[in-house]
């Protein structure tokens, strides 16, 4: 693997019709943030090869609406990443850094934002940016980073909706 992206799941409503968190769905904004994402990251070059969605509603909203902007990628639901620790995450996505050159991992927090908070630590970032990712991973927001050779994950950008012109930050 050569790249990671991980990101959290756009804006969602506050109460599914079922009552169950894994319903939720996603708002408007969440609908308009998605788009905007996919389009920034296509931009930058940023196009995966596989997305690792959480089974939860919000986050396979969230990946089919900004996947129109890659095109042909390779999609697997993957049911452990709903409400998954960082543990979870970072083994699934150990398990592919062999098989894949750019990895996008659409999940929930905390675990999203507490694993870049690791990789962040692991490889000796500048205080503001522990400082940046410290102070909140918003709904829609993706941390990118650098995947060494030996598969050290270097921080590399960090995108929200909102400085694009989406939502606000929450």
């Amino acid at each position: 693997m050569h790249r990671l992206i991980l990101m959290r799941h756009a804006k969602t409503e506050r109460m599914a019709e079922s009552g169950l968190d894994r319903d939720r769905a996603l708002t408007q904004r969440g609908y308009d943030d998605s788009i905007i994402m996919g389009r920034i990251l296509a931009e930058k070059g940023l196009r995966p090869d596989l997305a690792l969605v959480s089974s939860a509603t919000r986050t396979r909203q969230t990946w089919e609406t900004m996947h129109e902007a890659f095109g042909d990628v390779e999609v697997r639901i993957e049911p452990k990443l709903y409400d998954a620790s960082t543990d979870t995450i970072r083994r699934l996505v150990e398990d592919l850094e062999d098989s894949t050159g750019c990895l996008l991992v659409v999940a929930h927090n905390p675990g999203v934002q507490l694993l870049a908070m690791e990789y962040l630590t692991e490889s000796a970032a500048s205080p503001s940016i522990l400082d940046r990712m410290a102070g909140g991973f918003p709904t829609g927001a993706a941390a990118i980073f650098e995947v060494d050779v030996a598969g050290r994950c270097v921080y590399d950008g960090f995108f929200t909706p909102k400085a694009f012109g989406g939502g606000a930050e929450d």
